[in-house]
């Protein structure tokens, strides 16, 4: 499941709304959310976006957030690191191969540390 996924499926059932319901108000298929929701499928266009926006009423702030998880909800993300040092390389390959083992506190740590902002001369 994405970042993504997991949201908009936290929201549809704090309404009581089953994926049914919601994908005929949104014209798409049932199989098609239920993919979004679990990650199968890639990140919605911009066009769905403002449709489950619109959906479920969200204001500004929380629009915002929403649009951010689905940056982060590729569930098939590639690190392109040519031009990067063999570190950078190795780091990628390492996290590619051992991702689904890690904690989900590891996860956490790696994540904070990506979001740090750079540092002088970075």
């Amino acid at each position: 499941m994405t970042p993504f996924g997991a949201k908009v499926r936290d929201l549809r059932k704090a309404r009581g709304v089953s994926q049914k319901e919601m994908a005929a108000a949104l014209g798409v298929s049932s199989a098609y959310l239920s993919a979004l929701e679990h990650g199968r499928r890639g990140r919605p266009t911009w066009a769905m976006l403002q449709k489950i926006i619109g959906y479920f009423n969200i204001i500004w702030d929380d629009a915002e957030e929403l649009l951010r998880l689905a940056e982060a909800s590729d569930p098939r993300a590639v690190i392109d690191t040519s031009g990067l040092s063999p570190r950078a390389t190795e780091l990628a390959n390492l996290l590619a191969g051992r991702i689904a083992q890690l904690t989900p506190s590891e996860l956490d740590q790696l994540i904070a540390i990506v979001q740090r902002p750079p540092r002088r001369g970075d």
